[in-house]
């Protein structure tokens, strides 16, 4: 507790790191006065909080940094995000890589003349005249009093929204003078020095003003900020090797997959060693699924739009699907309409079928749970911005599942569901999760509220007692039900969402399906939806990037190439090779007119699993050597030994 008049920079004048304080829960400026009785707690640097605060602050530097170089930039919107920021700007010339190396000098000057964030509450007038010269700036204040408007476009609330108008300064600390300002709600670092020189600008690109392709083309320059220069310095090397581990090159330098320009974008085709990683992936599911009880249905990729009409997704994802094919329209001679042609859509979703196939007979409380799956291919109208090689696509295939059970079976079955799904995704390699639950979008939903509260009541209580961590998600549901998401983190840390199952009450009622109960009533069944891999294009692109492209044994395209120390053993290793592929392994040997040498390198390159190695001392002892990824090597192995190692390690799954 405090007196009045109190500030949070008197509170924590010892704590060099307390960058602002969370008052009665909010963030505030530290030379702001505190209420009376106030609860403060101060926001350290390296916190979330405090790294959106010092990220925000490094912003308005670069703003500063650009109007300098260029006087003519008008002010976007210049939030903060995951890992850094981004300031939008119009400009006559784009940005070049030359002029963010001038920007980050210019930036590294205005930090080290110690200038202060100082906020000011004003009028909309004053703000008006503040920001007479800024067209941009004064669009956002037509906004301030319209939730939709500050909602719509990532990051217009850190400038306008509901209370009081506010501009930051940036202030000289010898002249008391005002050097830059801008249109804010803050709060912001005490001053520029605590930036230090732990910033980077990393990129350029274009962006529509509030994220609209109908408004004027801005320039967006994105960087980051840190604690630290040793934080910078691990973040950058995080940043190289994700570089290194981009599936896209990966898929490129290892031969599995591309993306022809004839096809359009966001559509891949997967050659041969891709189709091999695939065909493992989707072979070893089906297994689990089998095992699981799951029942394998096929639909079609295209249908009526009756369809979707009814399941509702024309009325809340029609942005997000194929235009409609109009077909089977047939005329007379004098070109009227003699038959009415229909509407045809790609389907970007499953479930729809799913509920024909439930519907197609009657049905007895006996058959549930009933749960069909299906690689079925789905085609979304992503737009070409987002797509982006493997894990954001138009065209996919989900690996989906429909499970019908009555309200008593409902949490049993969601329990055994969301433990399944962590298991297969273990035997994949991902082992480091926590949960999201996503509820209800009050302005993108049907059905009584009721029902969505028995829905998320009941998916809570399974995510918390599988004892991971449970974030929410308020407003992410689809339209039709709550659901719960699988965040899996990669070998980078990286979070991916992966499984989802969504509980739905919905599309029964609207697709009128029924079971006989017991009782010989009528009853609807409880409907949950739930994809595993989310689609395996994109599990495969996170697969990809997670392990490098060095996959497990069992995954990897080639598992062993037999490499001959010279000609005269080819057929030596052609024999450990032959009962290798006996036992079920992918296993060829490198006859190529390279030297021994090079023959290592392309294996390594490659990064196949194991390498067998063959020369005199081993073919007399009926043996090999191995020779793994990490360059260790294993000599003079008995070849049934190396056999039966390289079989278990694929049936085990083992690197």
């Amino acid at each position: 507790m405090v007196t009045t008049g109190t500030t949070g920079a008197e509170l924590f004048f010892e704590r060099r790191d307390v960058v602002v304080a969370r008052v009665n829960g909010e963030l505030k400026d530290l030379d702001q006065p505190l209420p009376a009785g106030a609860t403060v707690e101060g926001v350290t640097i390296d916190s979330p909080d405090g790294l959106n605060v010092l990220r925000h602050s490094t912003a308005h530097v670069m703003a500063q940094a650009v109007q300098q170089l260029r006087p003519d930039a008008k002010l976007g919107i210049g939030p903060y995000i995951r890992d850094g920021f981004y300031f939008d700007f119009d400009v006559a010339e784009p940005f070049t890589p030359e002029d963010l190396k001038t920007l980050e000098k210019m930036m590294l000057k205005i930090v080290n003349q110690n200038q202060k964030f100082v906020r000011r509450v004003v009028t909309e007038d004053q703000a008006r005249e503040a920001m007479k010269n800024e067209p941009y700036k004064l669009e956002l204040l037509g906004k301030k009093n319209n939730s939709d408007d500050v909602d719509a476009a990532e990051g217009v609330n850190v400038e306008v929204g509901a209370g009081e108008i506010t501009i930051y300064d940036n202030v000289d600390r010898k002249s008391g003078d005002s050097v830059w300002c801008d249109l804010c709600r803050g709060p912001h670092l005490p001053n520029t020095k605590m930036i230090s020189n732990a910033f980077a600008l990393t990129r350029s690109s274009a962006a529509y003003w509030l994220g609209n392709q109908n408004n004027q083309q801005l320039q967006r320059i994105y960087g980051t900020a840190w604690p630290t220069k040793e934080a910078l310095k691990e973040y950058q090397e995080r940043l190289a090797e994700a570089e290194r581990r981009d599936h896209r090159k990966l898929g490129v330098e290892l031969d599995l997959f591309s993306f022809p320009d004839e096809l359009g974008s966001g559509l891949p085709v997967f050659h041969p060693k891709g189709g091999i990683i695939r065909k493992a992936m989707e072979d070893y599911s089906r297994q689990r699924h089998v095992d699981a009880g799951y029942e394998f249905v096929y639909t079609p990729h295209i249908t009526k739009g009756h369809l979707y009409e009814v399941s509702g997704h024309l009325d809340w994802y029609k942005d997000g699907m194929f235009p409609a094919m109009h077909v089977d329209e047939e005329l007379n001679e004098d070109g009227t309409v003699r038959k009415p042609g229909q509407d045809y859509y790609l389907k970007p979703m499953n479930c729809p079928m799913h509920n024909l196939i439930f519907r197609s007979r009657g049905r007895s409380y006996r058959e549930l749970p009933l749960r069909l799956f299906e690689f079925g291919s789905v085609y979304r109208y992503e737009k070409s911005g987002v797509v982006h090689g493997l894990t954001r696509v138009r065209g996919m295939t989900q690996d989906d599942a429909h499970i019908y059970c009555t309200k008593e079976q409902m949490k049993d079955e969601l329990t055994t569901t969301l433990n399944f799904v962590l298991g297969l995704l273990k035997d994949y390699g991902l082992d480091d999760f926590y949960l999201e639950l996503s509820t209800k979008n009050e302005e993108k939903f049907v059905g009584d509220d009721a029902i969505w509260e028995e829905a998320t009541r009941t998916l809570s209580e399974v995510a918390e007692a599988s004892g991971l961590e449970l974030v929410p998600d308020p407003g992410g549901a689809a339209f039709y039900g709550p659901k719960i998401s699988v965040q899996a983190k990669d070998a980078l840390g990286r979070t991916w969402q992966m499984s989802t199952i969504q509980l739905d009450f919905n599309l029964p009622e609207r697709f009128e399906l029924e079971y006989q109960a017991a009782d010989g009533t009528r009853q609807r069944p409880v409907m949950i939806h739930r994809a595993l891999f989310g689609s395996v294009e994109r599990f495969m692109g996170v697969l990809t990037e997670h392990y490098a492209g060095a996959f497990p044994a069992w995954l990897a395209p080639v598992q062993v190439v037999g490499i001959p120390v010279a000609e005269a053993f080819n057929d030596y290793m052609f024999d450990v090779v032959a009962r290798l592929k006996a036992a079920g392994i992918r296993a060829e040997v490198d006859i190529s007119s390279d030297r021994f040498p090079k023959k290592i390198r392309t294996a390594s390159k490659d990064k196949i699993p194991f390498v067998l190695i063959a020369g005199g001392e081993d073919a007399e002892a009926g043996a090999v050597s191995f020779r793994f990824r990490d360059g260790s090597q294993d000599n003079g192995v008995p070849v049934e030994e190396a056999v039966q190692r390289i079989v278990d390690a694929v049936k085990n799954r083992t690197a």
